[in-house]
């Protein structure tokens, strides 16, 4: 998608929006506010971290226990500060 000149993803560097239906998520809400122009995160933040761990929560999988191996060292998709987002969910 352009507007402009420009690829939508880099109009609002700072937050992005997702839409999220089934699987356990409330239906009908909103998670979440921008400020007045849109430029900043005013209530709610969701790090990415985050995202993934409600993700994997809703398809059954503990984030906590998912680990890869690189460089000799297991990591999490969701780091150490993944959360689960429960307001979201029914």
């Amino acid at each position: 998608m352009l507007q402009g000149s420009r690829t939508i993803r880099f109009l609002n560097a700072g937050f992005g929006r997702s839409w999220l239906a089934g699987g356990g998520v409330r239906g009908g809400m909103t998670y979440g506010a921008s400020d007045e122009y849109g430029h900043r995160v005013a209530e709610n933040p969701v790090h990415v971290h985050d995202f993934h761990a409600t993700i994997l929560h809703l398809l059954g999988l503990d984030h906590t226990r998912l680990t890869y191996r690189h460089a000799g060292r297991d990591f999490r998709l969701t780091d150490v500060e993944g959360r689960v987002v429960r307001a979201i969910m029914t």
